[in-house]
């Protein structure tokens, strides 16, 4: 099963770019995911940032694919400080509902350390599960805010970034690096113009089961990437294309349409 949390990633650590947001932002960015070329969901993330605090509210409808990515609606929701050089989550939520089920994550954060949070139904601590530790949750953030980064243009600089995630349930690193420059050309996307893109690896930390293959899998490959295109003027940069290769064909998330 393809949990949200992976198929989305990472939160920020600090950003050493100065930058500064001139103008509120009020942006919404569509996305289509497709696993070996077969769509299997929907997504639309709506950004709000006053120049002081943000906002990210992500609703997903996923059409399913067999026993690889169960269908049902997701909706997320991260807000926080936006003044700095980077994103600082100050609360996360998360809902999901699939075959009937409903699983809800809630995570407050307090400079960058997990102050509580609630997972509802609770996740068990089978034998293989490998346990949160406190010091795990510190210097930390949610993975929907990573998806917006703040910079002062296309640089290479964007990609080189440690992503520290707590998802509620499970902690792990993220880590970007720069792979090359590129453009977007194809007019079925929601934007033309000039890309970077990163190359991405995950280390599970705590919160995993050690016998999850996704896991395991997300953990050992390499062919992870992650383009970024600007959001107009903003100053902010979004996902273009994510790209994952698995056994089943490249899982992809490809921007579709974005406004401001």
């Amino acid at each position: 099963m393809i949990r949200p949390a992976l198929a989305l990633f990472a939160a920020l650590v600090p950003f050493n770019a100065q930058v500064a947001i001139a103008a509120p932002v009020d942006a919404t960015a569509s996305y289509v995911v497709t696993v070996g070329g077969i769509n299997v969901a929907l997504v639309d993330i709506d950004l709000d940032d006053n120049g002081a605090s943000y906002s990210l509210d992500l609703s997903a409808k996923v059409t399913g694919l067999g026993s690889v990515v169960a269908s049902g609606t997701a909706s997320a929701m991260a807000s926080g400080a936006s003044a700095g050089s980077s994103l600082q989550s100050q609360r996360f939520t998360l809902e999901t509902r699939a075959n009937g089920e409903q699983f809800n994550v809630s995570v407050n954060f307090a400079g960058r350390e997990v102050s509580a949070f609630q997972v509802e139904p609770p996740v068990l601590d089978n034998y293989d599960r490998v346990p949160l530790e406190r010091s795990h949750l510190s210097g930390v953030g949610d993975f929907l805010s990573a998806f917006v980064l703040k910079g002062n243009g296309l640089e290479q600089s964007l990609c080189e970034r440690t992503h520290r995630v707590f998802t509620g349930v499970e902690r792990f690193d993220i880590r970007t690096a720069f792979l090359d420059f590129d453009e977007a050309t194809s007019p079925r996307t929601g934007y033309q113009g000039p890309l970077v893109a990163c190359s991405l690896s995950y280390k599970p930390v705590s919160g995993h089961f050690e016998s999850s293959e996704m896991t395991n899998y997300l953990a050992e490959t390499s062919r992870m990437i992650i383009w970024y295109a600007p959001l107009g003027e903003s100053g902010y940069f979004i996902p273009y294309r994510v790209n994952i290769g698995t056994s089943m064909g490249d899982l992809s998330m490809v921007l579709t349409g974005a406004t401001q």
